[in-house]
């Protein structure tokens, strides 16, 4: 175990729905790739697929509510965003549905370096002055889309990291926009994964709705916060990735071993 924080499991989840909460309103991807280490390691679920059934409901309801205050701040592009959610809702069910197959540790091993990559990613990536942004069409929009919403559904992930530069390469829509629009997609495959999870009573409800209430605060908290901290947005992507990183290098070591 990475973490000894079971003796409170429904607090803890609580805590960790905020975090994971915060971090989807402020920088779009990335966040909820956080739930499926925290349910094994920190609230000591064990059983990663029960880890992913579950946190793939804390994340969708999460992304929902962060998704809510970016539409009373007018940041979020409906058309765009419920395009690319409806392209990826097969990949999704496909994905999510092979993920129940695949045995659970080699299921962490794969997180753990999808993790690693994700983290260099955001932290390679920074954000482009608006006119240095090309669009490049809805074929693309639908391609990211699909190829997104596999990859969370295999790995109980919200897929942002993916969602976010797919929004901005294929629309030209502003950063701040793409983080908030990637919240619909988020809430989609998220939603799309605990359906198929519970279907086969990999759920873990009471720590799920903890996730929800933590989740309640650090979503609104941080959708708020968004607008202020655009220009710090680089930032706090980048200490987030070296967060990741680490979680990432620790729960290969732990599986490996």
């Amino acid at each position: 175990m990475l973490f000894l924080l079971h003796a409170h499991p429904l607090a803890t989840a609580m805590v960790c729905g905020s975090v994971i909460g915060l971090v989807l309103a402020l920088i779009g991807g990335g966040g909820s790739v956080l739930a499926t280490p925290m349910l094994v390691y920190v609230i000591g679920l064990g059983n990663a697929h029960l880890a992913i059934g579950t946190g793939a409901i804390g994340v969708a309801v999460n992304a929902a509510m962060a998704l809510a205050g970016h539409a009373k701040a007018g940041r979020v592009r409906w058309r765009s965003g419920l395009t690319f959610a409806l392209c990826g809702l097969v990949g999704a069910s496909l994905g999510s549905t092979l993920g129940k197959l695949c045995d659970a540790q080699w299921l962490l091993r794969g997180l753990s370096v999808l993790m690693l990559f994700i983290a260099v990613s955001m932290a390679l990536r920074r954000t482009l002055p608006e006119a240095a942004i090309a669009p490049v069409g809805w074929r693309r929009l639908a391609g990211f889309g699909a190829g997104s919403g596999s990859l969370a559904g295999f790995f109980g992930i919200g897929g942002g990291f993916l969602i976010v530069p797919g929004l901005t390469a294929a629309t030209g829509m502003s950063m701040a926009e793409a983080v908030a629009t990637s919240l619909i997609a988020v809430t989609v495959f998220g939603a799309t994964t605990a359906a198929n999870y519970a279907a086969s009573g990999f759920v873990d409800w009471p720590v799920a709705f903890a996730m929800i209430a933590g989740g309640l605060r650090g979503g609104l908290g941080g959708g708020a916060m968004a607008g202020r901290l655009a220009a710090g947005r680089d930032v706090l992507r980048f200490a987030f990735s070296t967060l990741v990183a680490g979680i990432a290098l620790a729960m290969l070591a732990s599986t490996l071993n």
